[in-house]
């Protein structure tokens, strides 16, 4: 790299930290908030979609998703998720991290709300028509949720960078206890408006058709924050690391990073750092300078995350069912239709609020003086263990 490059990139590594890096925090975070919210809430209300969509005269518990309506409406969202990541990731690398940052939140907005307004002539194909968005929301987040972690490793100084990052992430316990809370609200608000008896007593009435509203309204929510994120997005300036490295235009990288440092950082411009200009020390991901380079870590790292991820989805989409198989809710026929979508909402709220959130921000006061593999093989100690005692 050029030497006026290497200067700027020093400079964020050494720099205080300042304002710019919690506004940062925030505006990366907040993509962090939107993905949890929108990938957990629908958790809180699938009960509910199957005694809407589904309901059998003359059963004695009410209606529930048949198991591959609900793997579906559970699921998909990740495999849009898993497409986004490999998609806009790529594209990040090819376009820059801001332009990606807000078609990325445009689509999630967008699928958020189309997500509370699906439809359709049948059972099945009103939950088409929600797997449809859902999938196209996934795409959305798998793409935010890379950038919004690169953005900020990007942005951080060496000295706290592990601290800064594992706040961004941070940000998704706050997002599942505000689908909690949302949800919560929602649902004791049309329980008082809308009285209804328990299923024991009214199977219809259980239900009633305001009901339909509820799920909608928790869904759709979703497209606020990452709505009002949007703007800031737009604001901040292309990452100095890509406009540096990739883009290769350090005078770019210097006056964008003068601004938010508030030093004068003067780079001129240099035949290294034109873009067409070869760079005999990049090498492309599938090489075998990078397999030799990085490939141990990038094996190790996707590895421990895939597993992890295994365990900490699957309980969080589910935690409603171990909360009637533990009796920590009462039975489903014991409650109309908006009161079940209230305890499943409470009982989110106090696991987030007692344990998710505290677990985050425990790693973010300590991951800097344990380290980050420390850090991590805590984690997934501690988690292993949460599962086993459940």
């Amino acid at each position: 790299m050029a030497r006026k490059g290497k200067e700027v990139l020093n400079a964020l590594d050494a720099a205080k930290t300042q304002m710019y890096h919690f506004t940062a925090i925030v505006i990366a975070g907040m993509g962090f908030f939107t993905d949890a919210y929108d990938l957990f809430s629908i958790s809180l209300v699938t009960k509910l979609l199957g005694r809407i969509y589904y309901h059998v005269d003359g059963s004695k518990k009410p209606g529930t998703l048949p198991p591959n309506v609900a793997a579906a409406v559970n699921g998909v969202a990740f495999c849009g998720t898993l497409a986004g990541q490999l998609f806009f990731g790529w594209l990040g690398d090819k376009l820059g991290r801001k332009k990606v940052y807000g078609i990325t939140l445009m689509v999630m907005v967008l699928c958020s709300l189309g997500s509370g307004l699906s439809f359709g002539h049948s059972s099945n194909g009103a939950m088409a028509t929600l797997c449809f968005f859902r999938f196209w929301l996934g795409f959305g987040i798998g793409g935010d949720y890379p950038l919004s972690a690169t953005i900020m490793s990007e942005y951080a100084n060496k000295k706290t960078r592990g601290a800064f990052i594992a706040a961004v992430f941070a940000m998704q316990g706050f997002g599942i206890l505000a689908g909690g809370i949302v949800s919560l609200i929602v649902s004791t608000a049309f329980d008082h408006a809308f009285d209804a008896p328990t299923y024991e007593v009214d199977p219809v009435g259980s239900t009633v058709p305001q009901a339909d509203y509820v799920w909608r309204i928790v869904l759709m929510f979703g497209a606020i924050p990452a709505l009002l994120t949007y703007y800031w997005r737009m604001k901040m300036p292309e990452t100095a690391r890509y406009t540096a490295l990739v883009a290769r235009n350090t005078k770019q990288a210097a006056a964008d990073m003068s601004k938010v440092l508030q030093v004068d950082l003067i780079a001129e411009e240099d035949p290294q750092s034109n873009p067409s200009s070869s760079n005999p020390n990049s090498f492309g991901l599938f090489s075998k300078e990078f397999a030799r380079r990085h490939g141990l870590h990038l094996v190790g790292t996707t590895t421990t995350w895939f597993l992890l991820d295994i365990a900490y989805y699957s309980s969080n989409l589910f935690q409603k069912d171990i909360y009637s198989a533990i009796g920590w809710i009462p039975a489903a026929e014991t409650m109309n239709a908006i009161h079940e979508v209230y305890t499943v909402s409470r009982a989110q709220t106090l696991i987030a609020l007692c344990g998710t959130v505290p677990g985050y921000w425990f790693t973010v006061a300590l991951i800097d003086y344990l380290h980050t593999a420390n850090g991590l093989y805590l984690h997934d100690r501690l988690h292993v263990r949460a599962r086993d005692t459940v």
